[in-house]
């Protein structure tokens, strides 16, 4: 009795000690696990729950199954053009195949570096054979924007005056692009995949997060922005001085037209004043035409003998009325 005792007690501590070196783990959801022994594969676990290992012998790895992140750093990049621009991309990746990642990757740490990789040189290679813009702009729609010179005064609006040659001036029209921004980044993606099954990973995708231009580029860019900016000043000064000389001409034109106006209406005063006072003048010289001619002498000397320096002789028919009353 006491021989079985002493077996059952055994029996129960070698248990507790094969319990408590655990002959079990869980897979929680949105888990994976590669079972090694001794540094070899023996299965793969896929399905969440409680799962059995054989303590000492058996390792477990565990993977998680759920979609993760890829960050990598910015990069100096030339374009097509040999223009640089930092781009900053991000990625979403999944391990597919546990067994291949345990045995070409090993940890998420590796696989991170294993990506930098890559996707990096996805990236380097696709930017560098397209242009700036296919890089910076993902459609033609810049093109598509109907523009309105912003600037006509409020005037000039309500006249319904278009200022053509501004207009014209002002309406940019951008380079086409081929492919844009996200097909770049599918172009990255599709290169990319084709790589990573080696590593038991899917690549989701790739997206461009951010582009920067290069500090030596972002100066071209406002050199290239102010010079614009200056041709349009200059734009908008030739035709102010267009309009002011517009104006100028028409003001003259109305000026002159005033003018021959009112000229032509004082000479029609005028002659009809000096019709009235010629007809005065005939009225009253018909009524004493004597008194008419000395009063018109008398009227001519006052005018005249003050600009005479000196009379020599005053013996000419002119000087009668000197001498006398009657002009005699």
């Amino acid at each position: 009795m006491k021989k079985l005792v002493t077996i059952v007690v055994v029996i129960a501590v070698i248990l507790l000690i094969f319990l408590l070196l655990g002959p079990f783990y869980v897979l929680q959801e949105g888990e994976q696990a590669v079972v090694t022994q001794f540094g070899r594969i023996v299965k793969v676990e896929t399905e969440a729950g409680l799962k059995t290992k054989i303590p000492f012998v058996d390792n477990v790895v565990k993977y998680s199954k759920k979609i993760l992140s890829w960050d990598g750093e910015a990069q100096r990049l030339p374009t097509a053009e040999n223009q640089f621009i930092w781009v900053d991309t991000t990625a979403r990746w999944k391990i597919t195949d546990p067994k291949k990642f345990y045995e070409s990757v090993g940890t998420i740490q590796q696989a991170q570096s294993r990506l930098d990789d890559v996707i990096d040189s996805e990236v380097r290679r696709v930017i560098a054979k397209n242009p700036l813009r296919e890089a910076v702009r993902d459609s033609n729609v810049i093109n598509q924007i109907k523009r309105t010179n912003v600037f006509k005064s409020s005037a000039e609006q309500e006249e319904g005056i278009e200022d053509v040659s501004i207009a014209t001036f002002t309406t940019v029209v951008y380079d086409e692009i081929e492919k844009g921004r996200s097909k770049l980044s599918q172009e990255m993606l599709d290169s990319a995949r084709n790589i990573t099954p080696q590593y038991g990973i899917a690549l989701i995708d790739i997206i461009i997060r951010q582009i920067k231009y290069s500090e030596d580029l972002t100066q071209s860019v406002y050199n290239r922005m102010i010079k614009e900016r200056n041709q349009i000043a200059q734009a908008f000064r030739s035709d102010g001085e267009g309009r002011k000389a517009k104006w100028i001409g028409k003001m003259e034109r109305e000026l002159a037209s005033i003018r021959s106006s009112a000229y032509e209406r004082s000479q029609k005063i005028k002659g009809e004043a000096d019709a009235k006072a010629a007809a005065i003048y005939a009225a009253a010289y018909n009524q004493d035409p004597e008194f008419y001619k000395f009063w018109k002498a008398i009227d001519s000397y006052s005018q005249m003998l003050p600009k005479f320096r000196k009379t020599i002789t005053t013996d000419p028919e002119y000087f009668n009325f000197l001498y006398n009353q009657f002009g005699k």
